[in-house]
């Protein structure tokens, strides 16, 4: 467990000094999703139907936009080596990176996700189960993409192979999380949805990390 600790903090304290990291696809996220309303101009019903696509659209987008700089630095300073040689377990060490990557990508576009929907005249209640679909969804998007961010590694456009391996895996997410939350907004029940991207969820947490180990020690050959 302390790898896994020390990997999050040396991550989140890099960050740190290099904020456009993180501001950049949140940024993204923030004018996608806030244009659409403005260049659309559709009815207020209409509006708070197509908000939910659109929102899950361009957290997917501004997710992939963030991933290739998973372990690119790591790559580049060599400080990967390190982490692959290390004596601490490399699926911890994985799925310590995704936390990180979650808690400075997704975890900003669910706090922001309650701004972008005012402009889709959201409801509170509609607004707290896209919060909670974002934050199942984004989890799985950053472990997954852990995978495609190790194959990747040192490969040249290697963003553009990443969005092709993830897109893919992510499907799912996108669909049951746009869904979601659209069941919600017309007053149909949505439990199945939470359910399905809790449990889709859980099953990223589980098999991420080993496979996210096995691609980082394949990429490394």
């Amino acid at each position: 467990m302390e790898g896994f600790i020390a990997i999050v903090r040396r991550d989140l304290l890099l960050a740190w000094k290099r904020p456009g990291d993180v501001l950049n696809p949140l940024f993204f996220f923030a004018m996608v999703a806030s244009l659409f309303p403005l260049a659309a101009a559709p009815s207020p019903e209409q509006l708070m139907l197509n908000g939910p696509g659109v929102v899950w659209v361009a957290a997917l987008l501004a997710t992939l936009l963030s991933l290739n700089s998973l372990f690119l630095s790591d790559f580049e300073d060599g400080s990967l080596d390190q982490i692959i040689l290390s004596p601490q377990p490399l699926p911890l060490l994985g799925l310590g990176k995704a936390a990180a990557h979650w808690l400075l990508s997704g975890l900003p576009l669910v706090l922001v996700s309650p701004l972008i929907a005012v402009s889709y005249r959201m409801p509170a209640d509609i607004v707290g189960v896209m919060m909670l679909t974002l934050a199942l969804g984004t989890v799985s998007l950053s472990l997954l993409g852990a995978i495609g961010a190790a194959l990747t590694v040192g490969l040249n456009r290697g963003n553009a192979l990443l969005s092709l391996l993830i897109m893919p895996l992510a499907m799912p997410v996108l669909i049951f999380g746009a869904r979601t939350v659209s069941l919600a907004a017309t007053g149909d029940p949505y439990a199945a949805g939470i359910y399905f991207l809790a449990a889709y969820c859980m099953l990223a947490l589980t098999l991420a990390p080993f496979a996210t180990a096995a691609a980082l020690k394949i990429s490394n050959e």
